[in-house]
């Protein structure tokens, strides 16, 4: 089987979410936005899809002279290739672009083979436990205006939806009065006070607190029990957080955005930087880097959390071999 061609399609839809200054996503009115699909074509008909968009340039100047005419399962080779690639094209050949053509070539092989992506990989179970991830604090009528606005939705959340764990995004800029230690401190108290002892918390916070503000954070969680806080500084400056780790009984997560695959997750498990590290399909590439961030993992005894929702964390969730506790939703 051979790819015989890679197309992208863009169509418009009807949106409800916004986006404010930071980029962060938030109801809003309803208006027109558009969505890009990835489609892999062989000469064998199989197609593989994923979501996401790549320009012209890139489609035609890099992707298709290194993949029409190859072999599909050849994904391995093709991701390596592809990253060799990005050294002197950065600016357009970027992460996303390998998750999305990483993305669709698993699903071709899933297609073909017509098994779930998790067994290719080799799965060790069927489902995972999810924790509600709240957005941002926000100013929006019903929003999550206020701690008791937190304490209200965890309550939904776990009560009556049933989720067994809940993390908050606290309060960041373009909103008022943010960031703020204080207010972060005083909506975790809030929450853990509605939902009680047992229900594993975690906080996103804003992510650029200067070492003193971030280790007063975790001193905060560490009284109320969290389970752990991810990204409350620049991820750029890796000796913040051995600082911080070295100074806190509270788990510490990441990286979470910082650029490098799984060379920078090895980085800051040598450091001593991070408690349980951090990756998703989105950030680091696809569904190939994710399962060697895993098994990096693994040789160290340190679970991997996986950043954010969408099939292919889920995939990689359900083929872990160390426990990765639970899927962001």
């Amino acid at each position: 089987m051979k790819i015989t061609n890679i197309t992208v399609q863009t169509f418009r839809y009807l949106s409800n979410t916004v986006r404010d200054a930071e980029g962060h996503g938030h109801p809003g009115p309803e208006h027109e936005a558009t969505q890009s699909l990835t489609t892999i074509h062989t000469d064998e008909g199989v197609k593989g899809y994923c979501f996401g968009g790549i320009t012209k340039g890139v489609l035609e100047g890099i992707l298709k002279p290194v993949l029409v005419g190859h072999d599909p399962f050849f994904r391995e080779q093709h991701w390596q290739e592809l990253k060799a690639r990005q050294r002197l094209n950065l600016a357009t050949l970027h992460d996303r672009v390998l998750t999305t053509v990483d993305m669709a070539l698993w699903d071709l092989a899933g297609r073909y083979l017509e098994q779930p992506v998790h067994r290719l990989l080799g799965a060790m179970r069927e489902k995972v436990p999810a924790y509600a991830s709240t957005m941002c604090g926000d100013d929006l009528p019903n929003g999550l205006a206020t701690p008791e606005d937190y304490a209200n939705f965890a309550i939904w959340a776990v009560k009556e939806r049933g989720y067994p764990a809940y993390k908050l995004h606290t309060w960041q800029p373009p909103y008022p009065n943010a960031p703020s230690v204080k207010n972060d401190l005083a909506a975790c108290a809030a929450v853990r006070e509605a939902v009680g002892p047992d229900v594993p918390l975690m906080l996103d916070p804003y992510h650029y607190y200067s070492r003193e503000e971030a280790l007063a954070l975790a001193k905060g969680l560490e009284a109320l029990d969290y389970l752990w806080m991810e990204e409350p500084m620049d991820e750029h400056s890796m000796s913040s957080y051995v600082w911080l780790c070295e100074k806190t009984r509270l788990p510490i997560c990441g990286p979470e955005t910082a650029e490098g695959k799984m060379f920078t997750r090895a980085e800051w498990i040598k450091a001593g930087a991070c408690d349980l590290t951090r990756g998703g399909v989105w950030d680091v590439g696809g569904i190939t880097p994710l399962m060697k961030i895993a098994h990096l993992a693994e040789s160290f005894g340190m679970r991997m959390e996986v950043h954010g929702g969408g099939p292919g964390n889920l995939h990689v969730l359900c083929a872990m071999g160390i426990k990765g506790e639970f899927y962001e939703r």
